[in-house]
């Protein structure tokens, strides 16, 4: 899956421009760096949430997106309604409620959940579709542990399930090591590094990665 070359500008300041680079069938690529180092709105710009500059389209014609942004909203409607929103059957919604820990919310006024859990109900709505590339933004950011660990179970089965593409924004060095096969690394809204996870976290090329990687841990 080939990623063209896009840009976006705010202000007149330039916050991501990004080279072509490509991404393998299958893998999760965990995409890391520092606050304002453009993962957000690269996530946005590759799920068509935010235009380029110049409205320049990234991906290929005929690519499906699933999105799940940074923060998830809750429509006014059950957990189970919302789940079924992106269509599927009740037993699959019931399924993926049970997998991450909300069945019991099943009931609820989706509006009315506690962060933690609104992430797992868009999570599961989110894993009721099948897509060619998924992009999640934080997805357990708001989550205990408990959940955090629930949730990433069903992230790597969904993926071997579907053979889908995975970009996953994390701010976790430690999420990203347990989920990602590479890791890509944003500086100053610039693609800075990229491979394999374990050779990007632990013996980085440039000189950027390993402060950022001194400073937040691995």
């Amino acid at each position: 899956m080939k990623i063209a070359n896009f840009t976006k500008t705010y202000g007149g300041r330039k916050v991501l421009d990004v080279p072509e680079f490509e991404l393998k069938t299958g893998s999760i690529y965990a995409v890391i760096g520092a606050n304002g180092s453009g993962k957000s709105t690269m996530a946005k710009i590759l799920a068509g949430a935010l235009p380029s500059d110049g409205g320049i389209l990234p991906l290929e014609k005929g690519i499906s997106v699933g999105y799940m942004p940074q923060k998830s909203y809750a429509f006014r409607m059950t957990t189970q309604k919302n789940i079924l929103l992106r269509g599927g059957d009740e037993k699959k919604a019931e399924e993926l409620m049970q997998r991450l820990g909300i069945q019991s919310l099943a009931k609820n006024r989706a509006d009315r959940l506690s962060g933690g859990e609104t992430a797992r109900m868009a999570l599961a709505r989110l894993m009721m579709g099948k897509y060619d590339l998924v992009i999640l933004d934080e997805p357990t950011a708001a989550m205990d542990m408990e959940s955090t660990a629930l949730s990433e179970e069903l992230i790597k089965d969904y993926c071997k399930e579907t053979g889908c593409t995975m970009l996953l924004v994390t701010h976790s060095m430690r999420q990203a090591r347990r989920l990602g096969d590479e890791a890509i690394f944003l500086h100053g809204g610039k693609l800075w590094e990229q491979g394999p996870v374990e050779k990007v976290l632990f013996f980085p090329e440039r000189e950027e990665t390993a402060k950022f990687l001194d400073f937040y841990g691995v």
